[in-house]
């Protein structure tokens, strides 16, 4: 298993200088950049599957163990405030639950026992898909995720830096990360994690984009939960419609915080309709103005 060889390059790190240690793991962050891109087809075939189960108002699933589960979690997490997907429609499977982290949990990723109550516990379907991460590929706890949301009829998804491991194998779409050995000997927190973060950002940030969650390069799903995303919702309103602050603010309020009702507000369209057709399009931004566009107007926002 390749994340966990020793590499003679790296045999006599720990008598190196301070200089020429950051230099080889700054090194592996390169490569584990490198594995991304070259894992890209596999990445965007995964999207777009991903997408297809979404848009049929499924459930985003992630699961993982250690290392790779916090990985998976925070992506997971992000996408709420950023991209404002909706609670409900996300679950997060990660060995020994909450408490793992923040700290090792003695056994959990061999838990498969729990990985199969808690695809029972959130009734993963066919209309979910699961994107399972281990550095291994071979995970008890992740497997058994991916094995039983698998017999379920969800789509699965699975990311490992190791081949012809079952996370690989046995997943309908497969990204493969070739990070090889880590300069530290099997910590894979190294480069298969940067690699891991990098693929799971990039194909969790496409999904959002064809899902119409970004529109002109911003993100106009944010959720303002604090002043700088007021601000920053404002912002983003002030440069799409040209409009000034105190229009764009009081648009904002009237929206109730959605810049994609406030934008529509601002070109002039009442609340009813701007959310009547964003819920028609799917929540597609640019698909609603030009319905909307090419509709009587039922009223005016003033």
């Amino acid at each position: 298993m390749e994340t966990e060889r020793h590499s003679p390059r790296y045999a006599a790190i720990d008598r190196w200088s301070a200089a020429d240690i950051l230099d080889a793991m700054l090194d592996g962050q390169f490569a584990a950049v490198a594995a991304v891109y070259a894992a890209r087809p596999a990445l965007e075939q995964a999207a777009l599957a991903v997408e297809e189960r979404l848009r049929g108002g499924g459930r985003l699933v992630y699961a993982g163990a250690g290392t790779s589960g916090r990985l998976a979690v925070q992506d997971g997490a992000e996408l709420m405030p950023t991209f404002g997907w909706p609670a409900d429609r996300l679950v997060l499977l990660m060995a020994g639950g909450r408490d793992a982290l923040v700290r090792a949990v003695e056994g959990a990723e061999d838990e498969v026992g729990h990985a199969a109550l808690q695809l029972r516990c959130h009734a993963v379907d066919a209309h979910d898909a699961l994107i399972a991460v281990a550095a291994s590929g071979t995970t008890p706890f992740t497997v058994a995720c991916l094995r039983g949301a698998k017999a379920r009829g969800a789509l699965t998804v699975g990311i490992a830096n190791n081949p012809k491991t079952p996370i690989l194998d046995e997943a309908d779409r497969s990204v493969f990360l070739d990070t090889g050995a880590e300069p530290i000997a099997g910590s894979t927190r190294m480069k298969a994690g940067t690699a891991q973060r990098v693929a799971l950002t990039l194909l969790s940030s496409l999904v959002m984009i064809r899902l119409g969650r970004v529109y002109e390069g911003l993100m106009v799903d944010v959720q303002a939960t604090n002043a700088k995303l007021v601000r920053r919702s404002e912002a983003m309103l002030a440069q799409l419609t040209g409009h000034g602050r105190e229009r764009v603010s009081e648009a904002l309020r009237d929206a109730e915080g959605s810049v994609k009702v406030a934008l529509l507000l601002l070109e002039g369209f009442a609340v009813d309709e701007a959310r009547r057709a964003l819920d028609r399009s799917g929540g597609d931004l640019r698909v609603a103005r030009v319905a909307l566009a090419a509709a009587p107007k039922a009223g005016r926002w003033e």
